[in-house]
């Protein structure tokens, strides 16, 4: 049977970086293949140029036996392919509806969109997913983990035979991505081939027929995924064993004064009244369900949101933090969730991302950059997280995600912080580059740092944090410890089901 899609000794050179070397991949006719590999293997190259991003420089493409050259993403979308991207590659000043079916602008006879019309087949593309979306919403309106879905319903409305998607569940809640596979496994009925690109073993394992990992930008495996191992993927991926994926925890002393103490803090839209304790050396995680207001309590501790009341305390001293500039000069820095939005400055060096915040530091008195200081302080934190770059004057947007959001990092402990806001630290880095965040996280604490880490990963806030504090409706709904972690608890806490089951047995 002749394959959906062949790609045949792919290669690609970004000047003199190897990108690709020689890589064969095919996808099937009903089939879910899962792409694998290190940030930086080759793998959103790979795609791009299925997609016409980006030109092969040797190698060809058959799809359905037939060769093509792919002409850019409009030619590639004609050919039933569609594509979508890890980070969101949509348009926040429009609309929802407009944003699922862009490609259509300017296809109709008539010079008017009819916009009813529009509306309600995105609304019908929306319920495929579960999701009930307003259609005329405007976009960046949304929460980042709703405008993966309004990608993915866009992809879903080309009709496309060959779907790609990469790292699509990583912004979203456990019941979206339950909602996302039944579609999944509905197209894979219908013989539309499905190219899976993730770093979760769980969903490759539950969900795809295959796996290819891709390795310093060549296929080192290929296989049905009955015979195959977790273990044996990440080494292929590594080419190493990573040891063990968690550091080892320690034990707090939380008898001495709180490194921060949050008390009543409100915002008075998404945050209402959170109160917790952070001390010295602690990995603090906070779980809650997409919505509960994880993100929100973290921009308003560290004056990103406004607060209508509640106080800040800091090694027992009260602090006013009122904005953000405010919350670095006491020394919490915060990670965001977006890091294409709001982690790094893509058109800007690695160098600058890394002083971007430390300004006074690379600084002569006179305000004059000190370029020696600005490179010796980049090349120190390219040498601390292991960021693989061309150079300190690389463009950060040349870089892969796992890169990138190492750079985000890398620019927090440039102001020396001695308390970590880490929203989504590891969103769309693979396995290897996640444990380096979890032992440079555990490193920080060992050094007095205060880690606060919020996460979707279950698994994650489990396997690295000393406590974890559970949101539900911007409330802390309880608080568990290391050795009373499970994801059922964590789970029924973040529904609200403890709480509920509480008032039940008090009544």
């Amino acid at each position: 049977m002749t394959a959906l899609l062949q790609l045949r000794s792919i290669s690609k050179h970004f000047g003199p970086a190897r990108a690709l070397a020689s890589v064969s991949f095919d996808l099937r006719h009903g089939e879910i293949h899962a792409l694998c590999g290190e940030n930086g293997a080759g793998k959103s190259t790979l795609m791009k140029i299925i997609d016409g991003i980006h030109q092969p420089d040797g190698g060809e493409i058959l799809l359905e036996g037939r060769g093509v050259v792919m002409q850019g993403p409009a030619h590639a979308m004609r050919l039933g392919i569609g594509l979508v991207h890890q980070e969101i590659a949509l348009c926040g000043d429009a609309t929802v509806a407009e944003n699922i079916f862009i490609h259509e602008t300017g296809a109709g006879a008539g010079a008017w969109m009819n916009y009813a019309a529009l509306q309600q087949r995105a609304a019908a593309a929306l319920a495929m997913l579960g999701q009930q979306i307003a259609p005329d919403q405007r976009l960046g309106d949304l929460p980042i983990g709703q405008q993966q879905l309004v990608e993915i319903a866009k992809a879903l409305s080309l009709d496309c035979k060959v779907l790609i998607l990469d790292e699509p569940t990583a912004a979203l809640t456990e019941t979206e991505s339950v909602a996302l596979f039944r579609v999944l496994h509905d197209l894979r009925a219908r013989g539309i081939g499905i190219i899976y690109i993730s770093h979760r073993m769980a969903e490759i394992f539950q969900h795809c027929d295959r796996v290819t990992v891709l390795r310093d930008g060549r296929d080192v495996l290929c296989g049905p995924i009955a015979d195959l191992t977790p273990d044996l993927i990440v080494r292929a991926m590594v080419g190493r064993d990573i040891g063990h994926y968690f550091p080892a925890k320690q034990t707090v002393d939380r008898r001495d004064t709180p490194l921060l103490e949050i008390d009543d803090l409100a915002d008075g839209e998404r945050v209402h009244g959170v109160s917790f304790t952070l001390h010295r050396g602690e990995v603090l995680g906070v779980a809650g369900l997409m919505g509960a207001g994880r993100t929100e309590l973290a921009e308003t501790i560290c004056g990103l949101r406004p607060a209508i009341r509640g106080y800040r305390r800091l090694n027992g001293r009260p602090i006013a933090v009122r904005h953000y500039d405010e919350s670095l000069r006491h020394g919490i820095a915060y990670l965001s969730e977006d890091r294409k939005a709001a982690g790094v400055f893509l058109e800007m060096s690695v160098a600058q991302n890394i002083s971007a915040m430390a300004t006074r530091l690379v600084s002569s008195p006179w305000g004059l950059l000190r370029g020696g200081v600005e490179r010796e302080l980049a090349q120190d934190m390219v040498a601390q997280l292991n960021i693989k770059t061309a150079g300190l004057l690389s463009e950060v947007g040349s870089l892969s995600g796992g890169n990138q959001q190492k750079v985000a990092i890398a620019k927090l402990l440039a102001t020396c912080p001695v308390v970590l806001l880490m929203d989504e630290p590891t969103r769309g880095v693979d396995v290897g580059a996640k444990s380096e965040i979890h032992h440079l996280l555990r490193e920080l604490a060992l050094q007095g740092v205060g880690v606060i880490v919020i996460s979707s990963e279950l698994p994650e806030i489990i396997g690295l944090c000393d406590r974890a504090l559970v949101i539900h409706e911007g409330r802390v709904a309880g608080e568990v410890a290391s050795d009373d972690m499970t994801e059922e608890r964590l789970l029924r806490l973040a529904s609200g089901l403890a709480a509920e089951e509480l008032m039940d047995v008090e009544a």
